[in-house]
């Protein structure tokens, strides 16, 4: 890939994992105001099969791919319906064979969670420019990852606004050399990695208990879908955007410093040593990293408006309060022990947040069941994917146990 490939002549092919989701719409709107740069040749996604269906009789893509078999049947008959003539795939193979096809070149990750594990790998051993917004595949699995990036060739770009924004405020030509980037070859002192904190920043500690997932979900700039959301508020989002941030930038947590800033206009920093801090502005619209993604070296339009300077007001930028946000110092334990460590951390995390959602568990009870799933797995070094997985399915069973063992504990109370 090279500067050409935005202005040239045949479109790119474009495979979009979770193309329901707020990152997959986001994507999709971008490429319809350049129907002539992108073709869309797969779209994926998990249960949403009215969505996925609009979807594709809009972007007629070769493949569509529904995680849920069921799911796959009900949407190949709605296709059948519609005289489309796009091929319906089903399961974790199905995202693997899409993320993986010789007329993709870019692949957008933007499922959420584990799941978008494996066909994320896919696109990296295939060579595709991999748009990554799908932090897990960092956090479980960052070694074997940066590893496969590097030895087939393959292009990251990050498409989470904070890793973006780091990313045009680094020197150099990252994308085919992360692994081997270092601070000291470049004058680098510290990564600055913004945080809004969330809708409850200032909520009194006492309230967190009780808070309920729509209050959890409210997010007072992005919209995003309800996992993601609850990450927000418990800034375990920030935790693992620590660690996927340590893979990226070949760095330690050590060098990554958190600072509060509830406006969400500076999106991340780099601090050199000659005392220069670089920062990149925006509005809070994903649009804007996901369009300078697919379009680096190159600028396109995104969509979104340009930021108006006189109208921003005052900038706050504040630590983090680590006891109201423990989910964000376990994440950085998880890395600083590594091995195994992180990929435990987000699948208890995981198995956490769906309780929450499920109305099951407590706000201020996320963390607890992390760490105790963590105190409970000792972490092993990361020499396969199958050790990733199985660490993963183990914290899943433990985090399970914990859930009902809290349950008990409440119903006796």
């Amino acid at each position: 890939m090279n500067a050409s490939d935005s202005s040239r002549d045949t479109p790119i092919g474009l495979t979009v994992l979770g193309a329901t989701g707020s990152i997959g719409l986001n994507t999709l709107d971008v490429v319809n105001r350049h129907a002539d740069r992108y073709k869309v040749i797969a779209l994926t996604a998990n249960t949403q099969t009215e969505r996925l269906a609009d979807l594709c009789s809009k972007f007629r893509p070769e493949y569509a791919v529904m995680t849920d078999a069921d799911c796959a049947q009900q949407l190949h008959t709605k296709l059948q319906n519609m005289q489309l003539d796009t091929q319906v795939l089903s399961g974790e193979e199905g995202l693997v064979q899409v993320a993986a096809l010789d007329n993709v070149k870019y692949v957008m990750a933007a499922i959420v969670g584990a799941a978008g594990l494996k066909p994320t790998l896919a696109a990296a051993e295939k060579g595709k420019r991999v748009l990554l917004a799908n932090k897990e595949a960092l956090v479980m699995s960052g070694k074997i990852f940066m590893h496969t990036v590097k030895e087939h060739n393959a292009e990251l770009l990050p498409i989470d606004s904070e890793h973006n924004a780091i990313f045009q405020c680094m020197p150099g030509n990252l994308v085919n050399n992360f692994s081997d980037f270092g601070f000291g070859n470049y004058g680098i002192r510290k990564i600055l990695l913004t945080a809004s904190g969330g809708p409850f920043r200032e909520t009194p500690l006492e309230q967190l208990k009780t808070v309920t997932p729509q209050q959890a979900c409210a997010h007072p700039k992005w919209k995003m879908g309800p996992k993601i959301s609850v990450d927000s508020a418990t800034m375990m989002n920030k935790g693992l955007e620590v660690i996927e941030a340590c893979w990226l930038f070949n760095t330690s947590a050590d060098f990554i410093q958190v600072v509060m800033h509830p406006q969400s206009i500076v999106h991340s920093m780099v601090q050199y040593t000659d005392g220069s801090v670089l920062a990149q502005l925006g509005n809070p619209d994903m649009r804007t990293p996901i369009a300078h993604a697919m379009a680096w070296p190159n600028r396109m339009d995104s969509g979104v408006d340009s930021l108006e300077l006189f109208s921003m007001g005052h900038l706050e930028f504040l630590p983090p309060d680590m006891k109201r946000f423990p989910c964000l110092q376990l994440a950085i334990d998880a890395i600083n022990i590594g091995g195994t460590c992180p990929a435990i951390l987000n699948a208890a995390n995981e198995i956490a947040v769906a309780a929450f959602l499920n109305n099951k568990l407590y706000f201020t009870d996320i963390a607890s069941v992390i760490e105790k799933t963590l105190s409970q797995i000792v972490s092993r070094d990361v020499n396969s994917l199958d050790v990733v997985l199985e660490d993963d399915a183990k914290a899943r069973r433990v985090a399970r146990e914990i859930l009902g063992q809290l349950s008990n504990s409440t119903r006796n109370a």
